[in-house]
């Protein structure tokens, strides 16, 4: 797209909805303005990518769905869900045309990290972490992204695409700084990935909390961007996920580890991928992804910078 039209449609986000975006329920019921929001919720029903089970892309309504069996309240973080946070909706993605979608994507965020909003993405594969973390890295030379998930994601191409959610994070890692990708909870890759890892990333297996809980007065003082698959989970937590990868952390060893970053770091983006509807035994893995998003949202609206 040129200079001319690349926001066609999303000039004001405040909210005529245009071609790009379609709003229909909201989380919490949200209706402040995007304007007076410091947060914006994106949704971003994108997996065309997915090499396995696909349906991520009914998440972002499904998460808004359960929002409403949830208290506002927060007893953990003792605050509560409040008008720093604007829902946009969800992108309006050209079905099945990848490259295109990846530059609505791209398009949209950019026009939103303009506006100095903090966006809280709900995906969708993980192959949409990519286009945002290129715009995020246009406005911070020196972002950090944390990495929270079952897989590496570090090849270089997955069934001959060199765009995928196996590849996401390697992609990601040419377009920051080396050393600032940290990836939490491990647990599987290819034997080259891990390789890849030693050198280039900071990989910790299986555990989240523990060498988060080591690492975080290293991570302090930056602008972070936190990818989260929700299939860092055991299945026994989230079974509705694209692939299923046994030996997962506890919803609540996930719950702390979000805690900590939001108390402690300089949280400027979130992405939540990869959550899957369809296949989702009594809406357990969805509702856990709702809180999280809860969590999160009062988390950088009561110590975000």
């Amino acid at each position: 797209m040129n200079n001319e039209n690349e926001f066609a449609g999303i000039q004001e986000l405040d909210y005529c909805i245009g071609k790009s975006i379609v709003k229909t329920a909201s989380f919490f019921n949200d209706n402040t303005s995007y304007n007076n929001s410091d947060i914006v919720i994106l949704g971003v029903p994108m997996d065309y990518t997915a090499s396995n089970i696909p349906g991520s892309r009914f998440a972002p309504k499904k998460l808004r769905d359960l929002s409403l069996t949830l208290e506002s309240y927060s007893p953990i973080l003792n605050g509560t869900i409040d008008s720093k946070f604007h829902d946009a909706g969800d992108l309006i993605l050209p079905w099945g045309n990848l490259n295109k979608s990846l530059e609505l994507i791209e398009n949209v965020s950019k026009k939103m990290i303009i506006d100095g909003k903090k966006i809280v993405s709900i995906g969708g594969d993980h192959l949409i972490t990519l286009p945002l973390v290129r715009q995020y890295v246009k406005k911070y030379d020196d972002l950090t992204v944390i990495h929270i998930d079952a897989h590496t994601d570090l090849r270089d191409e997955w069934s001959n695409e060199t765009y995928s959610h196996a590849t996401v994070l390697k992609r990601v890692y040419e377009l920051i700084e080396e050393g600032n990708l940290y990836q939490f909870g491990i647990r599987s890759g290819s034997f080259e990935e891990f390789e890849f890892a030693k050198e280039h990333t900071h990989l910790f297996k299986n555990d989240v909390f523990e060498p988060l809980s080591k690492a975080i007065d290293s991570l302090k003082d930056r602008p972070i961007y936190l990818t989260i698959d929700i299939d860092i989970l055991d299945p026994a937590f989230a079974p509705g996920t694209g692939y299923l990868e046994a030996g997962g952390i506890s919803s609540r060893e996930l719950l702390d580890s979000v805690y900590l970053i939001v108390s402690q770091l300089d949280l400027v983006g979130v992405d939540l991928v990869e959550v899957c509807p369809p296949t989702d035994i009594s809406d357990r893995t969805s509702a856990i992804a709702a809180k999280l998003l809860r969590e999160i949202i009062i988390g950088m609206g009561k110590y975000g910078k």
